[in-house]
């Protein structure tokens, strides 16, 4: 988003488009819509999903482009779900239907990396793009509703409510979380044999989720900063100085109004919809000389937004 302002205010000038003003609560909506068009992860390879179809043993029970079992489902319908949160939500609600077919065929139960379940699910879709059927589009997710499905599903049990660690200390927020959908989808169906026999220890029922329901959830995960890279504040600070952002904008620590009374800028959505809004430095080509623009990469962003959070916790903002 900020690296790409300035061909973004040259295109809205060309266009002669009004430029529109993007809150918080927007940024949020936006970036779950984008979620679940795959928008955030790359394309897949559909040879290499075809290859794994055979070396996982998917084929033995699943049929696709009319090859396979006829055990499970026919998966040339996964065109029609194709979102990563709807292949979640599948996943996750017949990993264990699948696990004891797998038993009873003496099948051992695969696991995927991301990259892997995402050249299974493009080689999947390459088969069913003949289909008339329309695609089902998984709308975004609401947040709050993500959180309250989290705690009355009986998930905070383990991971806890806002993502710090439950009675099992599994923190949903750490260096090692998933920074993609594919990540996400592909984690839920590894660690779900584990994950089934903690609640079965601890007489919590697995529940069932479709795929409306997977993205309220998602959508809170973002909220908790799951899906994200850690910032040092530290490395935060400098950047904020040698990126030039301290020419316009006071430092936390100063008591002059500044970044740190932009509310929620400490939020992914926030800090979007404040980097969009930048634009309005750059609509004339006059005030675009006056600006050199300084490119910073994801790490880079999650120190500068690590480093405004604790400013703002400093301040009791």
């Amino acid at each position: 988003m900020w690296n790409h302002l300035p061909k973004m205010a040259d295109q809205v000038r060309r266009l002669r488009v009004q430029r529109p003003r993007l809150d918080a609560r927007e940024a949020e909506d936006l970036i779950a819509f984008l979620a679940t068009l795959d928008y955030f992860d790359p394309p897949g390879d559909s040879q290499k999903g075809k290859r794994l179809f055979s070396a996982k043993r998917c084929v033995v029970c699943h049929q696709a482009g009319g090859v396979g079992g006829v055990v499970g489902p026919n998966l040339d319908r996964v065109a029609q779900a194709s979102s990563p949160i709807a292949i979640a939500a599948a996943m996750w609600n017949h990993g264990p239907a699948m696990a004891e077919a797998m038993r009873a065929k003496g099948i051992e139960r695969p696991t995927f990396s991301a990259t892997e379940l995402r050249d299974l699910i493009t080689f999947l879709k390459s088969h069913a793009q003949q289909r008339r059927e329309e695609p089902i589009y998984v709308l975004p997710g609401r947040a709050e509703e993500g959180r309250r499905l989290f705690v009355e599903r009986r998930c905070a049990e383990c991971h806890g409510a806002k993502g710090e660690g439950g009675r099992v200390r599994v923190p949903l927020y750490s260096r090692n979380a998933p920074q993609s959908l594919f990540q996400f989808a592909a984690a839920l169906w590894n660690k779900a044999p584990a994950m089934l026999n903690a609640m079965r220890e601890a007489g919590v029922k697995a529940p069932q989720l479709n795929a409306e329901e997977m993205a309220n959830i998602v959508a809170y995960l973002y909220s908790v900063n799951y899906f994200a890279q850690a910032g040092n504040a530290a490395g935060g600070k400098e950047l904020m100085a040698t990126k030039g952002c301290v020419g316009c904008h006071n430092l936390p620590a100063e008591t002059r109004p500044g970044l740190i009374m932009i509310k929620r800028l400490d939020r992914p959505a926030g800090f979007i919809s404040g980097l969009w809004n930048h634009l309005a430095l750059l609509e004339t080509p006059e005030q675009r000389r006056k600006v050199e623009w300084p490119q910073l990469t994801p790490q880079q962003v999650a120190d500068i937004v690590a480093f405004l959070s604790d400013g703002r916790k400093a301040v009791g903002q």
